[in-house]
């Protein structure tokens, strides 16, 4: 992913609209990338910034940016788990075909 395709992306991510491959791309990309995460820090700034002066809410702005990011990661961490559990029932089910079709053979 490239920086311009990533500055695209910022709005989704504070959306929490990113899944998938898309959100694992922009996260390793915001992490390698300075300049992308400079930007990120300016736009959740507008977004969240205003909103919260508006409500006369005090806030610590990087602290709320850094839980966001924490949290797609462990959305992201689910989603592989969760890929991998889907895979060993695949497995288990391909497996028990099997065992099937093989006693159903020999007797």
């Amino acid at each position: 992913m490239d920086c311009k395709e990533a500055d695209k992306m910022i709005p989704s991510f504070l959306k929490e609209e990113l899944h998938g491959r898309e959100l694992k791309a922009f996260m390793e990309h915001i992490a390698q990338c300075p300049e992308c995460r400079e930007e990120l820090s300016i736009q959740f700034l507008v977004l969240e910034g205003m909103a919260s002066l508006e409500n006369g809410n005090s806030f610590d702005l990087q602290k709320e940016l850094d839980k966001q990011l924490e949290d797609a990661g462990k959305r992201m961490r689910l989603r592989a788990g969760l890929h991998y559990v889907v895979y060993g029932l695949e497995i288990l089910v391909i497996l028990t075909i099997i065992a099937i079709i093989v006693m159903i053979a020999v007797l």
